[in-house]
């Protein structure tokens, strides 16, 4: 971008009244991302070589202005819907359109965007907490599920009201609040990492939701006796994977279960005999799986 077309932007930008209400969320991430990466951006690298520093510093501080105001407006909102949340104890479909006034959450895409950004947002807690224990050689690093795929298992699981559902490798615990949120049904999150569990048992607090609940312990050792709709997205593979799944045989045996898969925990869970695909079988590893027991 060259002088004329940064400033040809920011006042384009400065002028722009959709950006500034709080409903055109997708519109003010984008317009903030632009500002970070293509305009200061460009600026720091204009300024070593410019005559006309002064300028250049003019549309900087113009520019940082606007994100600031941008992200205030965001800042303010969550606030709002934290309390809404609260508040409003959601089941079904409440919170699937609160969501749909700010983001759309019909589209197929999976991996990270806005919807993610949104639902971040929607945490009390903004910092991550560091780990505190080392993993196991097959245990996996933690990396959130991505919000589409949390809002696609709600819609496509058809859930009853009896069901209670387990995220194993609950992490930061955005998926089981999710669910609950989504569904109204009860959930439960197997943590291991004492500083993910904590985060995730002070969020639901935060928001109200006595049903969510987090517990600190080894996946190999949790308690799934009330457990009927099982999700993993890849906690951990090998014999660990193997234990976990003979435990969770053990529990078809008392009542049916479901098993959702998401990541390469897929392809290990159809080896077993006694569970079938619920969903079409998909070379893709990054597509909800769904598993019933016989």
């Amino acid at each position: 971008m060259t002088i004329f077309e940064l400033q040809l932007y920011i006042a384009e930008t400065e002028k722009n009244p959709a950006l500034y209400q709080e409903h055109e969320f997708d519109k003010r991430i984008e317009a903030i991302d632009f500002i970070d990466f293509q305009v200061l951006g460009r600026i720091d690298e204009l300024l070593p070589g410019t005559d006309q520093p002064d300028q250049l510093i003019l549309l900087r501080n113009r520019a940082e202005k606007i994100k600031a105001k941008l992200e205030e407006i965001d800042v303010n909102l969550f606030q709002q819907l934290q309390q809404t949340i609260k508040a409003a104890g959601y089941t079904t479909n409440g919170f699937k359109n609160l969501v749909n006034e700010y983001v759309d959450t019909s589209s197929e895409e999976t991996g990270y965007d806005n919807l993610d950004i949104f639902i971040n947002g929607l945490s009390p807690l903004q910092t991550m907490p560091e780990q505190t224990r080392d993993l196991e050689p097959e245990m996996v690093y933690y990396q959130k599920t991505p919000a589409r795929i949390v809002f696609e298992l709600a819609e496509k699981t058809h859930f009853v009201k009896e069901d209670i559902f387990f995220d194993i490798g609950a992490g930061l615990g955005q998926v089981a609040i999710l669910v609950h949120l989504l569904t109204g049904i009860p959930t439960r999150g197997i943590e291991l990492e004492p500083a993910f569990c904590d985060y995730a048992g002070d969020c639901a607090a935060a928001l109200c939701l006595p049903d969510v609940i987090f517990t600190n312990v080894d996946a190999r050792e949790a308690d799934y006796s009330e457990g009927t709709v099982f999700f993993m997205f890849t906690p951990f593979r090998g014999e660990i994977m193997q234990e976990v799944l003979a435990i969770l045989k053990k529990e078809s045996l008392q009542r049916k279960i479901k098993i959702i898969t998401y990541g390469p925990c897929t392809a290990r869970v159809a080896l077993e005999s006694w569970l079938y695909f619920a969903t079409p079988e998909d070379d893709n590893m990054y597509k909800l799986a769904v598993f019933n027991s016989y």
